[in-house]
């Protein structure tokens, strides 16, 4: 397992442009079937680099988690271990910001490879499958069943990411948009992994946030066509708290 010393948390991670087309109370067409996120779906981030030897099992072990209903699982790709020879093809330096960032919320001392967040609030080593699945069961107690309503609803070649109201009316959310390839195989030419072929799931190539939720009813009207720009094969919405924090609710969009 790969630990790097935690540099002080930059600013607040920069809010990318939105894709929103309209925020508003929800209304739902009759003859338009409306898409139930299913419920306990738990958001698993893992962490990792092709640079690290001790990741590829937890890159395989986020493979079989990507293929499971009951969760939606990222990858992202780390820089901060290029200088050991080779340079990550997938890594991006926002998502260094954001395992940094969950490092001071989960009061870490240390940002490491591979680690796996687990919805928002806990994280292990993500190579420890039997940690790993106990924090998922976890998470899932810890999940209300008063959670935000997230629908989604296809229509006229959009995406309406629909959001019901908070109970006490009262949250301070992060709505955010994630884009993925579902698969990324890679051959590792120098470094620790020199002449392995390596394969990522769900490899996160950008995060967008579309506003803020507050308690109120929303709705998002999104272009299938800006989902799908640049190759991407995967989509999913994620209610989390704060920048990084407990999520709420999250769904995958199919497009």
């Amino acid at each position: 397992m790969k630990i790097l010393s935690r540099k002080r948390p930059s600013a607040a991670m920069r809010l990318l442009a939105a894709l929103i087309v309209c925020v508003g109370a929800v209304s739902v067409v009759a003859n338009e079937a409306a898409l139930a996120a299913p419920r306990n779906q738990v958001v698993v981030e893992l962490y990792t680099s092709q640079g690290c030897n001790s990741c590829p099992p937890a890159d395989r072990l986020l493979g079989r988690l990507a293929a499971r209903d009951d969760i939606i699982a990222l990858t992202f790709n780390v820089d901060y271990w290029d200088y050991l020879g080779w340079k990550d093809t997938l890594a991006q330096p926002s998502h260094t910001e954001r395992q940094r960032h969950y490092a001071a919320a989960l009061r870490n001392r240390s940002v490491y490879t591979p680690q796996m967040v687990i919805g928002g609030r806990q994280h292990a080593v993500g190579s420890d499958a039997a940690a790993v699945e106990a924090a998922i069961e976890a998470e899932k107690g810890h999940m209300s069943a008063a959670a935000p309503n997230l629908r989604l609803q296809h229509k006229d070649g959009r995406i309406l990411v629909l959001l019901g109201a908070a109970e006490n009316k009262r949250a301070d959310a992060t709505i955010w948009l994630v884009r993925f390839d579902r698969r990324r195989d890679v051959p590792i030419q120098r470094g620790e992994n020199a002449g392995s072929k390596l394969s990522y799931y769900n490899v996160v190539r950008d995060m967008r946030a579309l506003g803020q939720w507050r308690g109120q009813a929303l709705e998002m009207n999104l272009s299938r066509e800006d989902l799908a720009e640049g190759g991407r094969d995967g989509c999913a919405i994620i209610v989390q708290n704060g920048p990084v924090g407990p999520v709420l609710a999250a769904a995958r969009i199919a497009f």
